[in-house]
Formats: C-alpha cells, sequence, structure tokens
C-alpha cells in the first residue's frame, strides 16, 4: 500500500536532510538558483532572478512535493517528487537543483539515496528520471546512481525558452536498488 503522507515528510540521509519546501523557503532558493544564470536555458522551467518568483508560486501549486535541501546546516537547493501515480506505484525524481558548489562533490548522491529510499519504503516499485538530452551531467549522474537508460522521448515538452526538448527516461525498480551499489 502506498503512504503519500509519508512520503511528504522530512527526511534525514548521509548528512543531507530534505524539509517540506514552502514560502519560508523562498528567499534561499532564489540565492541558490541565482548562483548559476546559464544552467536555466536547459531546464524545463527556469528559476532565474526574472522568471523565479513566477516560477517558485507555480511549484508550490502543483501536485508534487517538493523539498528543500542541505548539506548539513547549509541550504543547497530543491528536488521533488512528481508524477505521483499510486495505481501503478510509480513516481518520478526531479526537478532538481543544486548550487554549483555542491556539483560533483557526491552531495546528488546522498540526497538520491535518501529520496529513492523513502519512495521505495513508502511502496513505489518504480522509481523515473526524465532529463533533457542536452544536459550530460545529469545523465551521468542517472547512470551513476545505477538508474537504467530506457530510451528517449522524442520531442517530449516545449520548455520555458521555447526549445522543444527531447527527454531521456531512465528508471530504478525496487528489486534494483541497492543491487551493485558501492
Amino acid at each position: 500500500m502506498i503512504d503519500l503522507d509519508r512520503l511528504a515528510e522530512p527526511m534525514t540521509g548521509d548528512n543531507c536532510r530534505a524539509e517540506p519546501l514552502v514560502e519560508a523557503h523562498r528567499d534561499q532558493l532564489r540565492e541558490a538558483c541565482a548562483e548559476d544564470l546559464d544552467i536555466w536555458q536547459i531546464y524545463y522551467i527556469s528559476y532565474a532572478p526574472d522568471d523565479f518568483d513566477t516560477s517558485f508560486d507555480a511549484l508550490l501549486k502543483r501536485p508534487w512535493i517538493p523539498f528543500a535541501l542541505f548539506d548539513g546546516n547549509v541550504f543547497v537547493g530543491l528536488s521533488c517528487y512528481l508524477n505521483i501515480e499510486a495505481g501503478r506505484e510509480t513516481l518520478e525524481i526531479g526537478s532538481t537543483y543544486y548550487r554549483p558548489t555542491f556539483r560533483g562533490m557526491g552531495f546528488n548522491r546522498r540526497v538520491k539515496d535518501m529520496m529513492l529510499q523513502r519512495a521505495f519504503d513508502c511502496g513505489f516499485r518504480r522509481v523515473e528520471f526524465r532529463v533533457d538530452r542536452r544536459n550530460r551531467r545529469s545523465q551521468a549522474a542517472m547512470k551513476k546512481l545505477g538508474a537504467v537508460r530506457e530510451g528517449v522521448m522524442r520531442a517530449d515538452r516545449i520548455t520555458w525558452t521555447g526549445h522543444v526538448r527531447d527527454t531521456v527516461l531512465f528508471a530504478i525498480l525496487r528489486d534494483e536498488y541497492g543491487a551493485g551499489r558501492v
């Protein structure tokens, strides 16, 4: 049985934590997102300064479960559970952004392990990740996590810039999670 209430609770991992994203995180996230203005060109939604408030307001209204992410007590960014389909026991982890200084330092692995474990503990059997084909860094990160590249959804969506995006689909199944992990 899927436990959606527990899915949305705060969580802790290996020196990282996630708490439900709320209005009180607005300024911290705004500051973090302004640290890498170029990255928004390959994101579906822009959190660049000119777009931030509109995007943040929309995020809080979506049927997603967004989290503010911390390394110890340092605010790092956000990630969400989205496209939650309890009947299929499937969800996606996405809309993830980390401050540039936390990329390539193992933070992503710690956060994704924490979020994957919570999703599987709450009864989900499949976790998906959808990555813009242009985002090679995120595709490499998915492979490091052990996610299986299942294919490319061509012309899948139109981004905030008007770019018609090809989306690379990755997934991890509950039965696979942990197998072969270092």
